[in-house]
């Protein structure tokens, strides 16, 4: 069993540096993939569109990309190598940031963010299983990359507000890209070459040894409860900004201010992430995710139907449970396969999970012109309702497996 104090959450072999560049680049992936919806109503304007609404459609190839190009990533990073991977993630996901700022129309604007999320793809089959891979404490160290991740979120929601604000929204993605470059140029400098790729290593066990089929049913869980989850995260992070702007309509309307309100409810639902990641490493697994799920749907229909300061309130509970159900998939692929395998292991279901809840970005558009917010967060609670079946189904552990990982 390994307690809090037992390892720094750092692997050992790398630098702090190049631990805390993996943590910087899950910040920059999730960062990069809200820009678009936080500055969505601003765009919609300059390309000529009546409502957000129509606009938001055009950015689903980012998300599907996101996932579908996650399988190759997961190959290629246990294949060629982790670091080589990292580097082309954080060049390549900078240089297509500045391509969407030279686009001109709504294809335009769509092939570019396309482009961008077969970048933004790279990072969880290859950055997480690199943070992890020789730690002894792996949700303590997931649980800050998650942290991490969700601070990028938080930051999306605050200086892309901001700059679209003082200097438009093409310089919210100019920005973060020029400092994307300028951290894989750092990265390569300071990451140590690998000898050998993950593939061909030696260790690197999983740490709970199931039977074929129970890692069959662990797997079908995993990838089916991580979509469900993917549906809820795509689509109120994408969601969320209109949502406070209908919210607070007469009350707040600065969208710099609706920004900076949306980022203090990230960064402190990020907080989620530590907690439960101690306790992935302490306490039993499958009892502890499925808390975390049921918690979700009353607090989704309670957001469903407040207004103002109240929706505030029950929006951060809801980002709370959100955020904070991310690390087990992540987790549960550390505790079940072999490092030579994660990254492709993690690929697969990556291309599942988030090829399938691209559709919630697709969808929000339309959805939320049909029905409106209310209807739609109803949905998404009897989505959290399935999840909470699905993880259910979860094998059971030997019972002295099941307080450490």
């Amino acid at each position: 069993m390994t307690t809090q104090t037992d390892a720094l959450p750092h692997p050992a072999e790398f630098p702090r540096i190049v631990s805390l560049m993996l943590n910087v680049a899950h910040g920059i992936d999730h960062m990069f993939l809200l820009i678009f919806a936080t500055a969505v109503a601003s765009i919609a304007a300059d390309f000529g569109f009546s409502n957000w609404t129509d606009l938001m459609p055009y950015g689903v190839g980012a998300f599907a990309l996101f996932g579908l190009a996650a399988l190759p990533a997961g190959r290629f990073g246990d294949v060629w190598g982790r670091r080589n991977m990292m580097i082309v993630f954080f060049i390549g996901i900078g240089l297509s940031a500045l391509l969407v700022a030279t686009t001109q129309n709504a294809w335009q604007l769509a092939a570019a963010l396309t482009l961008l999320g077969a970048f933004a793809a790279i990072y969880h089959p290859v950055g997480i299983p690199m943070l992890v891979q020789h730690v002894s404490n792996p949700g303590a160290v997931i649980g800050i990359n998650g942290l991490a991740g969700n601070l990028g979120i938080a930051v999306a929601a605050l200086v892309t507000g901001f700059l679209v604000k003082w200097f438009g929204w093409r310089t919210a993605f100019v920005l973060p890209g020029v400092i994307s470059i300028v951290c894989g140029i750092l990265f390569a400098i300071t990451c140590p070459v690998e000898a050998e790729s993950p593939s061909k290593r030696k260790g690197g066990k999983a740490k709970v040894v199931l039977t074929p089929a129970m890692l069959a049913r662990a797997f079908a869980v995993m990838t089916v409860a991580a979509a469900a989850s993917s549906l809820i995260f795509n689509f109120t992070t994408n969601g969320n900004s209109q949502l406070l702007s209908e919210g607070f309509r007469g009350v707040v309307e600065d969208p710099a201010l609706l920004g900076a309100m949306l980022a203090l409810v990230y960064a402190i639902a990020s907080l989620a992430q530590i907690v439960v990641g101690r306790l992935i490493d302490s306490m039993p697994f499958k009892p502890l995710q499925l808390w975390m799920s049921v918690a979700q749907i009353p607090l989704l229909i309670i957001a469903a139907h407040t207004q103002d300061w109240w929706l505030f309130a029950s929006l951060l509970a809801v980002m709370v449970f959100v955020f904070g159900s991310i690390p087990f998939t992540d987790a549960m692929i550390v505790r079940y396969v072999d490092d030579r395998l994660r990254s492709r292991v993690a690929g697969m279901r990556l291309t599942v999970a988030f090829g399938i809840s691209s559709l919630a970005v697709w969808l929000l558009g339309p959805m939320v012109k049909t029905i409106g917010f209310t209807a739609a967060l109803w949905i998404l609670a009897a989505v959290a309702a399935v999840r909470s079946a699905i993880v259910l189904l979860l094998p059971e552990e030997p019972k002295e497996e099941q307080t450490g990982v």
